[in-house]
Parts: C-alpha cells; sequence; structure tokens
C-alpha cells in the first residue's frame, strides 16, 4: 500500500458540510423534511384540543398530512430538476444553432 492511499481524517467530508452539499443539490428534500416536522410539531400541539374526535383518527391525519408535505416538496424537486436538465439545455441549445 503506497504513501497515496492512505486515509487522513482531511480527506473526509463533515456530517456538516455532507448536509449542506445536498441541501444545495436537492433543496426541496430539506423544505420537506422541514414541512413534516411542522406538520407533526402542528399535530402535536392540536392533540389536546382535538375535541371528541379518537386519538387514532386524529394520528392518521397527522400522518397523511406530513407525508403529503414530503412527497409534494419531493415531487417540486423532481419536476424542478427535469426542467433544469431537460427543457432548459434544449431551449438553451436551439438558440445557439
Amino acid at each position: 500500500m503506497s504513501s497515496d492511499e492512505h486515509w487522513s481524517p482531511e480527506e473526509e467530508d463533515s456530517q456538516v458540510s455532507k448536509l449542506a452539499r445536498k441541501s444545495r443539490d436537492a433543496p426541496f428534500v430539506p423544505i420537506g423534511l422541514a414541512g413534516c416536522f411542522a406538520v407533526v410539531g402542528y399535530g402535536l400541539y392540536k392533540l389536546k384540543h382535538r375535541g371528541n374526535k379518537k386519538m387514532s383518527v386524529h394520528l392518521i391525519h397527522m400522518r397523511v398530512a406530513a407525508q403529503s408535505f414530503v412527497v409534494g416538496a419531493i415531487t417540486l424537486g423532481v419536476i424542478y430538476s427535469m426542467y433544469s436538465d431537460h427543457i432548459k439545455n434544449q431551449s438553451g441549445s436551439g438558440s445557439k444553432k
């Protein structure tokens, strides 16, 4: 094993830098997670004032709302990625001809 292949901690990315890089690459994922936590927090806050609604029904509604927010954010991210990769490139290459 040569000295070039020696591992050093400076070569590795820290967890914070990995998270920051992935957030720049796919900004809708952290937005979806933040929305999920917001919906869960709001659902837990409203748990005391749910009235005569059963606990299981309240938790199911909270779960569906949180999942919907995450899936919606990821879907918007995929649509934006498709737009930036394909449609922008096609319109940019058409003007160069």
